[in-house]
C-alpha cells in the first residue's frame, strides 16, 4: 500500500514537472530566441555581435553558449566546485570558456545590450559525470527580455550545441566561420562543427563572416512553398533590423529565365501584401551556387532555404544551401 502511494506521488510530481516544462516552452515559442555559439576569441565574438544586431528589441532573447569538453579528471576541488555552482561569473574560477563568455557579454554591451542592472539567476546541472557540469547565468530585464550565458559540457561542440537546442527551442543558431568543410560523401565519415550542426539542426542556422561595410539581406527563392516561407520570415527579420532587401532567383539556362523572374515577382508580391518594401529584384543565368555567391557576397547576409531533402538525397544531388554556406565570403542564413 505504501509502495502504491509512493508511485502515485512520483507520477503526480512527474506530471507537474512536465506541465511546467510545457508552459516554459510555450512561452518561449512566443519570442524570437537566438543561440549564439562561441568557440574562441579569434573571431572577436562575431556570433554574439550578430545576435545583438538581429535581436533589436525586448521580444528577443539571446543565449550565448560555450561547449567545453568533458573533464572526468576531477581537477576542480570541492570548495571551488561549490563556488562555481553558486555563481560561475563571480566564483573567481577560470573554467574553460568562462573568460570567453565574459568577453561575449562585453560585446553585447557595446551593441547596446547592457545587463548589469538586470535581475540575475544562476543555475547548475550535472552532466556527463563532469565535476563542474553545465552552468548558466540568466539575466532578466524588467521588460521581460532574457540574456543567458551557458557553459555547457559535452563530448564535442556539435553534440553540445544540438543538445542545447533540445533545451530551447530556438529560432536561430549562429555559428562562426568553419575552419574546414568536407564534401557530402566525405562528411559521412566525419564533419566539422558547423557542417554537422547545419546538417542536423531543426532550427535555422547562420554562419557568420562579418563585414561592417556590407548591408542588406540577399534573399534567394526558387518559388517553392518552403522558399516562400523562408522569404517571408527572413524579410520580417530584415525589416525589424532596418536592412534593405534584395530578392534573387537563379536560372540554370536561358529557358529558365521566365520562371526565375516569376519566382522573384511572386516573392515581391508576398512581401508587398504584408507591407515590407523590397529594394531590388534580380535574376541571373548560371549555376545557382556560383551566382548566389557572386552577387550575394556583396550583402551583409545571404538567405537560402533549406531544401528539406534527406542526407542520401544530397549525396546524389548536392545541396545549394550547403554550397552557398561553404563558398560565400559573407554571412549565410539557412532558413528551416
Amino acid at each position: 500500500m505504501g509502495l502504491l502511494r509512493t508511485e502515485k506521488r512520483k507520477e503526480r510530481l512527474e506530471r507537474a514537472v512536465q506541465k511546467t516544462v510545457d508552459q516554459v516552452r510555450a512561452q518561449r515559442r512566443q519570442r524570437f530566441r537566438i543561440l549564439a555559439c562561441i568557440k574562441d576569441a579569434e573571431d572577436k565574438f562575431s556570433t554574439a555581435i550578430m545576435a545583438a544586431q538581429l535581436a533589436p528589441d525586448d521580444r528577443c532573447d539571446i543565449i550565448i553558449v560555450y561547449v567545453r569538453p568533458i573533464d572526468q579528471g576531477l581537477w576542480s576541488g570541492g570548495l571551488q566546485l561549490k563556488l562555481a555552482r553558486q555563481n560561475m561569473l563571480d566564483a573567481g574560477l577560470e573554467l574553460p570558456g568562462l573568460r570567453l563568455l565574459k568577453g561575449a557579454m562585453k560585446s553585447l554591451r557595446k551593441e547596446g545590450i547592457d545587463t548589469r542592472e538586470w535581475k540575475r539567476v544562476t543555475g547548475h546541472q550535472d552532466a556527463w559525470g563532469d565535476p563542474a557540469g553545465d552552468n548558466k547565468v540568466e539575466f532578466n530585464s524588467e521588460s521581460g527580455r532574457s540574456v543567458v550565458l551557458k557553459l555547457k559540457t559535452a563530448p564535442d561542440p556539435a553534440s553540445g550545441i544540438l543538445d542545447q537546442y533540445e533545451l530551447g527551442p530556438y529560432n536561430l543558431i549562429i555559428l562562426g566561420e568553419p575552419s574546414r568543410w568536407r564534401g557530402e560523401l566525405k562528411s559521412w565519415f566525419g564533419t566539422g562543427v558547423v557542417q554537422r550542426v547545419a546538417m542536423l539542426s531543426p532550427a535555422s542556422v547562420m554562419v557568420v563572416r562579418p563585414d561592417e561595410k556590407k548591408r542588406g539581406f540577399f534573399i534567394c527563392t526558387t518559388g517553392t512553398a518552403r522558399c516562400m516561407q523562408a522569404v517571408r520570415r527572413s524579410a520580417v527579420l530584415a525589416q525589424s533590423v532596418g536592412e534593405p532587401i534584395t530578392l534573387f532567383s537563379a536560372a540554370r539556362t536561358e529557358q529558365d529565365v521566365k520562371a526565375a523572374k516569376d519566382n522573384v515577382k511572386k516573392a515581391k508580391d508576398l512581401l508587398d501584401a504584408i507591407g515590407i518594401k523590397v529594394r531590388k529584384t534580380q535574376t541571373e543565368v548560371g549555376d545557382p551556387i556560383e551566382k548566389i555567391v557572386e552577387h550575394g557576397s556583396k550583402h551583409k547576409i545571404i538567405v537560402v532555404s533549406d531544401e528539406g531533402r534527406s542526407y542520401f538525397s544530397r549525396l546524389l544531388n548536392p545541396s545549394v544551401a550547403y554550397g552557398v554556406i561553404k563558398n560565400a565570403d559573407t554571412s549565410v542564413m539557412d532558413v528551416r
